[in-house]
């Protein structure tokens, strides 16, 4: 009698064990890093296939870096390509050799953090990337420093407060965008906010 309790009782602790291991969170797939060739070659040394959307080098998808020149021969773009597709960092230079774009590729679409500069080396625009639609808040300054335009956007459209300055710093557009629709004035310095799609002007 004793020896079939101690059995259960053993039984019951496994499989209270196993029952614990089974409900517990599956792991996080960790993605691939893709690691891009070093390999350079002139952007018009490729080639193009449009229904493909794949970049080929001698009848091959393209690995490494294409390069694109100024006519005073500096560095004018350098863009990442795995398997024929746009991937990875892509950067834009002035023919002074200031960088003034920086951006991001995953399988040819713009995903990720997205910069811009002025000549001078202020930051011109600030945006992220999500499958290749502006996604979040999109910044942009005068090459003062001063905020130029703050932008509200869902998939590469305007969704919510959307607001814009003059160099002096005086707010001169001021809407909510909502659905595709626009609410409030475009050009003007009174606020208004969106309640239940109806413009409420703020006292």
């Amino acid at each position: 009698m004793k020896k079939n309790l101690l059995f259960h009782i053993i039984l019951i602790v496994f499989l209270f064990q196993v029952g614990c291991k089974n409900t517990s969170e599956p792991k996080m797939a960790i993605e691939k890093i893709i690691e891009i060739s070093q390999e350079t070659k002139f952007k018009e040394e490729l080639t193009l296939n449009q229904l493909e959307g794949t970049w080929y080098y001698k009848n091959s998808p393209y690995d490494g870096y294409a390069l694109t020149l100024h006519e005073n021969g500096t560095l004018a773009e350098k863009v990442g390509f795995f398997k024929g597709k746009r991937e990875g960092v892509a950067e834009k230079w002035s023919k002074a050799g200031v960088l003034r774009v920086e951006y991001h590729y995953k399988n040819n679409r713009l995903e990720g953090s997205y910069k811009s500069w002025w000549e001078n080396g202020e930051l011109a625009q600030e945006a992220n990337y999500t499958n290749g639609n502006m996604n979040g808040v999109e910044k942009k300054w005068y090459s003062d420093g001063q905020l130029a335009k703050q932008r509200q956007l869902v998939s590469g459209k305007e969704e919510g407060l959307q607001k814009a300055w003059l160099e002096n710093g005086t707010l001169y557009v001021n809407y909510e965008a909502k659905n595709g629709r626009i609410f409030g004035l475009r050009r003007a310095n009174s606020c208004y906010q969106l309640e239940n799609e109806k413009v409420v002007r703020d006292e």
